[in-house]
């Protein structure tokens, strides 16, 4: 079997799928590696360290000639696949409900697409969800990104100048991304208060050394949603978080929102209105902003001044931090074909409960539930 890794060509995109450790373990499974020249260079990976690792480097059509399993960290140009075998797996993050003209094209290339964001939250699947890996690296640079912006220090500093008082940092939507900015956020001395809509999180904010902000009088959710996200709530509910939300967050130096619901547009969290209460000088980092923003103003890509308080939309987080997301990304696809590596036949086989979930297209035909309702 062998296994192509693509360089990655979306604008912006500097993590790659691979890495020489999987390569090796991949090569270790039986399995021929072939990595696009290149691929690695911007998460800091030369192609001399793959070659070490076992691994050819070739062009994009010499890497695609035979291969069984193409991988990727985004989907591909279906057109740049040209030369890829009928049957091949596409193994990556397709972004299925938002680029679902590519998908289609991918299935009459007759090739087997496999989003990896449609890996089922279970237990064993934990460490093959490409979500929760780079969301949680997306968590801790929010942080980072707020503290560049921010024209203040973060912890509370006696001097004999003086005190400087600890900022204020507010979290919105408290999934892995939300968790890891709390952590990061009271690392950096913070004052950090949180909420969200799920009720099961507020032992999560407390346990992290944060204060939960949370709707007392109208139910929220008890558990988690489907898929472990967040669902819509009631317009009552919406209605009391707002005004809670509008009388804290007039206090707060840094608002952090995270809030997604999968294959739907994101959640309205903050309005201008909102943000026109907040002291100048103050930030708001939006990690939902390529899905519509959780925050009112919030531009994809930019660093924008409203009423005096920035707010920051960069697009593709994860990539800011390469290397790193690169070695996450590249162990969840290398657990998630070893975990179904077949020795007789030299190739992954996959189940149905996870196969189904993940898988968008095979025999030519779009053929995942998610995507046919």
């Amino acid at each position: 079997m062998k296994i192509a890794v693509l360089k990655e060509t979306t604008d912006g995109e500097q993590r790659v799928s691979a890495t020489p450790e999987t390569a090796k373990k991949f090569i270790a499974l039986g399995a021929e590696v072939a990595v696009e020249a290149g691929a690695g260079a911007t998460a800091s990976i030369d192609d001399e360290a793959y070659r070490a690792a076992g691994a050819t480097i070739g062009d994009r059509a010499s890497v695609l000639a035979g291969a069984g399993i193409i991988l990727g960290v985004q989907g591909p140009d279906p057109a740049s696949l040209a030369g890829a075998a009928p049957g091949a797996w596409l193994v990556a993050g397709l972004n299925p409900f938002g680029e679902r003209a590519r998908v289609d094209a991918y299935a009459s290339a007759g090739l087997e697409a496999l989003a990896m964001e449609f890996m089922p939250r279970i237990t064993r699947a934990q460490s093959m969800d490409i979500l929760s890996s780079q969301s949680n690296l997306s968590g801790y640079k929010a942080v980072l990104d707020a503290a560049a912006e921010y024209g203040r220090a973060f912890p509370m500093m006696m001097t004999a100048a003086g005190t400087v008082s600890a900022a204020k940092v507010f979290v919105m939507g408290v999934g892995v991304a939300g968790l890891q900015a709390i952590a990061t956020a009271r690392r950096l001395g913070a004052q950090v208060s949180a909420t969200d809509v799920r009720s099961a999180t507020k032992e999560q904010i407390q346990s992290l050394g944060a204060k939960p902000i949370f709707v007392e009088n109208v139910a929220g959710i008890e558990g988690e949603g489907s898929g472990g996200y967040a669902g819509e709530m009631s317009d009552e509910y919406k209605a009391a978080q707002a005004e809670l939300v509008s009388a804290h967050i007039a206090k707060q130096d840094i608002v952090i929102t995270t809030a997604l619901i999968p294959g739907r547009a994101a959640p309205r969290l903050v309005s201008d209105a909102q943000i026109a209460t907040m002291r100048a000088g103050s930030v708001i980092v939006d990690l939902a902003v390529e899905q519509g923003g959780n925050v009112e103003g919030a531009v994809a890509g930019e660093v924008v001044t409203v009423h005096g308080v920035k707010i920051v939309g960069h697009r593709n987080v994860p990539s800011r931090l390469a290397a790193d997301t690169s070695a996450l990304f590249a162990r969840n696809l290398y657990n998630f074909l070893s975990t179904f590596w077949d020795k007789e036949k030299g190739m992954p086989v996959l189940d149905e409960e996870i196969g189904d979930a993940v898988r968008l297209t095979q025999g030519g035909k779009v053929v995942n539930p998610r995507l046919l309702s």
